[in-house]
């Protein structure tokens, strides 16, 4: 087993977990399909991101609001089984379809990790001199100082 089916395979694990959580998209299907990992998911519409460019770069302080109150749900949610993002970016929230078109959905879990030990609800300590882990335009400034990102690099969105 190669490291991306490893990180394909914990992905697919804590959809698993989350699975059931609005705004969390139901995982269909995990498996190999020949030489391939597949993961089967639910299909979504737009990203914000997609949507923002749409919208000419400029969206309207009630759907700023809207949005940023679904995806603070969103990141409590994930925080609440012990869990971190750490790739939290607009591309990552996508809209849904039909009658669900307003639920923002939270997406792409491969780089997620538990940020607090599950039996004892202790903080796993801190890391120095990580590489990145997200994307650069996106992630806290902890990050970038070589700190492992923790539940605490998110309150620059005031989830604590």
């Amino acid at each position: 087993m190669n490291a991306t089916h490893l990180q394909l395979m914990m992905e697919a694990k804590i959809y698993r977990i989350l699975q059931g959580g609005f705004g969390i998209p139901t995982l269909k299907w995990f498996g190999k399909e020949g030489d391939y990992n597949v993961m089967v998911m639910q299909l979504l519409g737009p990203s914000l991101e997609d949507l923002f460019n749409f919208c000419g770069r400029r969206f309207r302080l009630k759907t700023v609001i809207l949005h940023a109150d679904q995806i603070l749900m969103r990141i409590e949610y994930m925080h609440s089984p012990n869990f971190i993002h750490r790739d939290i970016k607009p591309e990552n929230f996508l809209m849904g379809l039909g009658k669900r078109g307003n639920v923002v959905y939270f997406i792409d879990f491969g780089l997620a990790k538990r940020y607090r030990d599950p039996r004892t609800h202790l903080h796993i300590s801190y890391r120095e001199n990580k590489n990145l882990t997200g994307t650069a335009r996106y992630v806290g400034v902890n990050t970038h100082l070589g700190i492992l990102e923790s539940r605490q690099g998110h309150q620059f969105v005031g989830v604590r």
